[in-house]
């Protein structure tokens, strides 16, 4: 990093590394040539091993929310019933994308910081109809993490098609699409796959797929079985941003070097790390369970008596690292860090101390050399 850098600790944008932003440096390549069939081709194989599935994924030129609307709009047609697991912010857009297309949507709202329970919606799926069932893995806005695997499978066995927004963890934890029978996951380039913003990612099922086919609702940039007929000549239908694919068959080619079980394994101590830090200070997690803590971003409770703004500004003023307020109704009540993509226990440590340091001039009294100690001691004791 230059010494005019910010230090990303945010869920997105993530910090980028010097080989991906040389690689998107590099010269363009004709989107209709071989170069970019072969380049296009071995980001798709990259992306199925992060995906858990032998299925073709579909790389959008469109942020996560884009590729959610993709999903949305080829699975869910005006009329069928969507039950939509809210658990924050992320949870909400998903469903409002669904009412958007004349979806019937049934909202099980989740309070800050908790999950769904796999029998209740094992329950909710006997007793009513449902066409699709959508849920975000890792929800940004509330630092939880959803059991995908327990949840997939309850939708599988009562036949229903689950869409899963997985922008903020894919690359960090690890999803096993074939074998959780899930429908469609989306994914995003500016999160732990260590990209700048504007890839997305969406990976269907066979049965996805024929109910792409069979769907009534409008789309034509964003039509999914128009962009596989393209992948199969090498392609994209559409103009794509080759830059950005140049830097994800880089990011792919660092995260294969450092192997999928030792990265997953890294963002999972990096968010006990960061829960140890936190606790160690007084505070509280907004996750009701820290079982279901994500491993990706932490979210935390403000002392009632701050801000949590001024705080996200203190830190970067002071100290040149951004971390996260709350967002809506969460605004100034929470922090989030962030803990995916390249961040190591350096950069974790160092933006535990910031916090504590910043909070100790805001009136709290906490030791941000302990804070730092605790984070760093309990990545060396999970990561050893």
């Amino acid at each position: 990093m230059r010494d005019d850098e910010l230090l990303l600790m945010i869920p997105g944008p993530t910090n980028v590394p010097p080989e991906v932003r040389e690689a998107m440096a590099a010269p363009c390549v004709y989107h209709r040539g071989p170069e970019f069939a072969e380049l296009i081709a071995e980001c798709v194989c990259g992306l199925q091993a992060l995906f858990g599935t032998s299925e073709p994924v579909v790389i959008l030129s469109a942020s996560g929310t884009g590729g959610m609307e993709a999903a949305i709009a080829n699975l869910v047609s005006s009329g069928q019933h969507m039950l939509v697991i809210n658990t924050g912010k992320f949870g909400r857009r998903m469903g409002q994308i669904a009412e958007c297309y004349a979806a019937e949507v049934t909202w099980w709202e989740c309070r800050p910081g908790e999950v769904a329970d796999p029998r209740l919606l094992e329950r909710l799926l006997g007793e009513s109809h449902f066409d699709a069932v959508g849920l975000v893995h890792s929800e940004t806005s509330t630092g939880v993490q959803q059991d995908l695997a327990r949840l997939g499978e309850v939708t599988a066995r009562a036949g229903v098609l689950t869409i899963v927004d997985a922008v903020s963890i894919i690359g960090g934890a690890p999803i096993d699409m074939d074998a959780n029978g899930l429908g469609a996951v989306v994914g995003g380039s500016q999160k732990a796959l260590m990209l700048p913003p504007g890839l997305s990612f969406v990976a269907l099922s066979a049965e996805a797929r024929h109910r792409a086919a069979e769907s009534t609702s409008p789309r034509y940039y964003f039509d999914l079985l128009r962009a596989l007929e393209s992948l199969e000549k090498g392609q994209s239908p559409y103009t794509p941003a080759v830059s950005l694919f140049a830097g994800l068959r880089e990011a792919l080619h660092i995260i294969h070097q450092q192997g999928l079980p030792d990265i997953f394994r890294r963002h999972c101590c990096l968010g006990s790390a960061c829960r140890a830090g936190i606790k160690s200070m007084g505070l509280q997690l907004l996750a009701a369970d820290e079982r279901h803590a994500s491993d990706t971003v932490t979210a935390v409770r403000m002392p009632e008596h701050l801000d949590s703004s001024e705080l996200v500004e203190r830190i970067k003023q002071n100290d040149s690292i951004l971390i996260s307020g709350g967002q809506d109704e969460l605004k100034g009540k929470i922090f989030r860090i962030a803990h995916l993509g390249s961040c190591g226990i350096d950069e974790l440590a160092l933006t535990v101390s910031a916090v504590a340091e910043n909070l100790a001039a805001m009136g709290l009294e906490v030791d941000a050399e302990a804070a730092a100690a605790a984070a760093r001691d309990a990545y060396q004791t999970l990561y050893a």
